[in-house]
């Protein structure tokens, strides 16, 4: 055999030789990974085991550290999944008592009526059954307004629109509520108009849901401060509220979300929440802080 081939030859040995220790470093720690999630797919492993490392074969380790990032990423995705189902079964079961009150509540109203032989007392029981189906009602509505602004393909009509004008439209329309409170609201900032690229519907439900929390829940008339056009801060509304200590900010914005001072001027929870998927929708956000007993709600733009 010449010089040539025979080098040629123990190339081709060294090549193979180098497969195969290759192959058996490499082979028993892929099986072994392999085996383990086979295992958590099957659920014969815990749902916390992770791969470990037997050899440390060139790059294997890396392959493991990887796929136990990945595995700590589901892990974390399939926890926050569970808290979020049971925080919504949690919520539904208070909708539900919400709803199921009122109508326990007309119910009894309309059977007494029905059995009632004074004209005058029969009808102020039939109103009272009235009362409770229209707060039903009302419920069933925030929930459907809640339910569209969540929406992921939710569509707004972006425009340029005076929110001046839809502050001053909302405050007159409760002008009975506000005179029935003996509340007189500050407004700020009316002075020029502050336009602004926004769905015209979604910002006065917006405006409506704060202006509603502030009769709803404040103990005093509420300070509306209309912000000028180069400020980041498009409205904000400021009330006295009582148990300001009761009241956590960070969770004012959640789904069916009501302090237990605040369940004393009703409303559903989700006033608030509707307002902030809105804001969001719209590039904006709603932002909360309570200071000197005092709650301010701004409307910022990003």
């Amino acid at each position: 055999m010449s010089p040539g081939a025979l080098a040629v030859l123990m190339l081709v040995i060294g090549v193979l030789a180098g497969a195969l220790i290759t192959t058996a470093a490499y082979a028993p720690e892929l099986r072994r990974i392999s085996r383990l999630l086979d295992a958590r797919r099957d659920g014969r492993a815990s749902a916390n085991a992770r791969i470990t490392m037997g050899a440390h074969a060139p790059g294997v380790a890396e392959l493991a550290e990887a796929i136990n990032r990945e595995l700590d990423c589901a892990m974390r995705s399939h926890i926050d999944g569970m808290r979020a189902q049971r925080d919504f079964q949690r919520d539904l079961s208070a909708l539900s008592h919400d709803i199921r009150t009122p109508l326990t509540g007309a119910k009894g109203y309309l059977q007494l009526a029905a059995d009632e032989a004074d004209p005058a007392l029969k009808r102020r029981r039939i109103d009272a059954a009235v009362e409770r189906i229209n707060r039903t009602s009302e419920l069933l509505d925030a929930l459907f307004s809640y339910t569209k602004a969540s929406d992921p393909d939710l569509v707004l009509n972006a425009e340029p629109i005076d929110v001046r004008e839809i502050v001053e439209q909302c405050l007159l329309g409760h002008y009975p509520d506000f005179e029935r409170l003996g509340w007189e609201p500050v407004v700020t900032g009316t002075g020029a108009p502050r336009i602004t690229e926004a769905d015209r519907q979604a910002m006065g439900r917006i405006v409506e849901n704060l202006v509603a929390n502030a009769l709803r829940h404040g103990s005093g008339a509420p300070e509306l401060r209309i912000a000028t056009a180069p400020e980041q801060t498009i409205l904000s509304i400021s009330n006295p509220i009582d148990r300001p200590d009761e009241l956590d900010v960070e969770h004012l914005f959640d789904r069916f979300y009501r302090a237990d001072s605040a369940r004393r001027g009703g409303g559903s929870g989700l006033g608030l929440a509707t307002s902030a998927k809105l804001a969001e929708a719209m590039g904006m956000s709603l932002e909360a802080k309570v200071d000197r007993g005092r709650l301010t709600i701004e409307l910022r733009s990003h």
